[in-house]
């Protein structure tokens, strides 16, 4: 290339062609040399790079072996309430496209807490970015505090939240911090609404929510005036009214929903089924129930008819199809207040405590001992989240509205070579020992039934008859001895006359 008047101009060897000069310079004879030429050069080339493969993966498809790795977690990261007014960090919710973003929702839940009187509670809840978190990424501003709030699966910039006060509203990230929609008071719960769940819908604008005031409802974000739907929780046609204090919903059983309720009961709906008392079963109201509210219902998301439930100091799993939990921690030292499962491993879960610490159990390599102990601050945990791509990532939040991020080391997140299958079978031997224990408690009760029904006395009836049968013969001594003291008096009187 050469330059001249200010101008580039080309040589014949290096002017740019197009199709059709081309085609031209194909047919010279130097075009044809030169090509004949480079042929033994480029089949050596290529040769010599089809000799080694500088991209080949070695260990690719080899699963690697972390169990001989003892579990671990380290703190990434704090996300500290910016106000001055101490709130709890009522529920964590992670971005549904990645571990970008959490959703917090701040709410004092104390019941006539002294923060109370404060003119100017704050009532914000915040989006906080991962890599940013010293200032949140958005503030919502509800018209009452928020107890519980999630984004849209199906839209991600949207989110909806459930308040201390009952309402329910709904928030588009494009636009605001401030609620795009909001439930009518009247129609709305009346206590706080501690979960809301999206449920799978054509237009991915419906919700539920459930609250401790023994209802559960179904919106339409669109138009949150009225409730689209609406069920009492309930044990029966003249049962007592359950408040519901936890609730999951997945959408690979989109007709399914499992409650938690602050009385330790567990409640499942299903909407195919509204016939039957509504659609609710109620599981085991005896030794099987929590002695006190369950915060954490979760189902696991491998074996989705497996769920579990945190309350008091126990952790419980259950069978959709069973009445009784077939699987139960040991009582830990502290109370419990959350729970999750493991989005990448079947045999993982975590539990928050009271203590301030957050306990890993991992059913893959053992069921009666915790499998790892983190301790995350001196103030009571209340809520924790695990991002649902990696599992690596877990947030935790305290009563104090901090939130920690931590990481988890590779033992506790990546599934073990035939985990899946061996948790499986675990879950199903279990549900078939429990399965079996409820047979043989039903042929005790039948074989009592029918000793009952052979003599026509019930145990409380023969129990009452020996019971009147000891008190008469009681009486009958007495007379006897009364007569026999009689007649010694009679003689004693008879003799002193003689």
């Amino acid at each position: 290339m050469r330059r001249a008047a200010g101008r580039k101009t080309w040589t014949r060897r290096s002017r740019p062609t197009s199709s059709a000069t081309g085609k031209k310079a194909e047919k010279d004879d130097d075009y044809k040399a030169n090509m004949k030429a480079l042929g033994p050069i480029i089949s050596r080339c290529m040769r010599q790079n089809n000799t080694i493969d500088i991209y080949e993966e070695y260990f690719a498809g080899e699963d690697r072996d972390w169990s001989s790795e003892p579990p671990s977690a380290k703190g990434l990261a704090v996300f500290r309430d910016p106000n001055e007014i101490k709130r709890t960090a009522t529920s964590i919710n992670w971005h549904p496209e990645g571990p970008t973003k959490i959703a917090v929702s701040y709410s004092i839940l104390n019941f006539q807490d002294p923060k109370f009187s404060n003119a100017r509670l704050p009532v914000e809840s915040y989006i906080w970015d991962v890599t940013n978190p010293n200032t949140p990424d958005q503030a919502l501003t509800p018209p009452s505090p928020l107890c519980c709030l999630r984004f849209n699966p199906k839209s991600t910039d949207t989110l909806v939240g459930g308040s201390y006060n009952g309402l329910v509203s709904f928030y588009d990230l494009r636009k605001s911090g401030a609620p795009q929609e909001c439930s009518v008071i009247e129609k709305s719960h009346h206590d706080p609404v501690y979960d809301c769940f999206w449920i799978s819908s054509k237009t991915g604008n419906q919700c539920a929510s459930v609250s401790t005031d023994g209802n559960m409802l179904w919106w339409d974000t669109r138009r949150l005036g009225e409730p689209v739907d609406a069920l009492q929780l309930s044990t029966g046609k003249d049962g007592a009214v359950l408040g519901g204090s936890a609730m999951d919903y997945h959408k690979e059983v989109p007709t399914k929903y499992v409650v938690g309720t602050e009385q330790g009961i567990v409640l499942a709906i299903n909407l195919r089924n509204r016939k039957q008392n509504n659609g609710i079963a109620v599981y085991d109201q005896n030794h099987g129930k929590h002695h006190g509210p369950i915060y954490a219902i979760h189902r696991n998301q491998t074996h989705t008819k497996f769920f579990m439930t945190v309350g008091d100091w126990t952790a419980r799993v259950w069978m959709e199809d069973l009445k009784t939990p077939i699987m139960t921690t040991k009582y830990h030292s502290a109370y419990l207040t959350s729970g999750c499962w493991s989005s990448t491993r079947a045999g993982v879960f975590f539990v928050t405590r009271m203590d301030g610490i957050v306990d890993v159990w991992d059913y893959f390599y053992r069921q009666n001992e915790v499998a790892y102990t983190h301790k995350v601050g001196d103030c009571a945990l209340s809520s924790i989240a695990n991002d649902a791509t990696t599992g690596r990532l877990l947030s935790v939040g305290d009563v104090e509205g901090t939130v920690a991020l931590m990481e988890v080391c590779d033992s506790l997140a990546t599934p073990q070579h035939n985990e899946k299958s061996a948790i499986g079978a675990m879950l199903e031997r279990e549900t078939k020992q429990e399965k079996n224990l409820e047979l043989r408690e039903r042929d005790l009760r039948r074989a009592r039934d029918k000793a009952k029904g052979e003599t026509g006395e019930t145990e409380e009836e023969k129990e009452a008859k020996a019971q009147a049968m000891e008190e008469q013969l009681r009486a009958v001594d007495a007379d006897f001895l009364n007569m026999i003291k009689e007649a010694e008096d009679d003689e004693a009187t008879a003799a002193a006359e003689e």
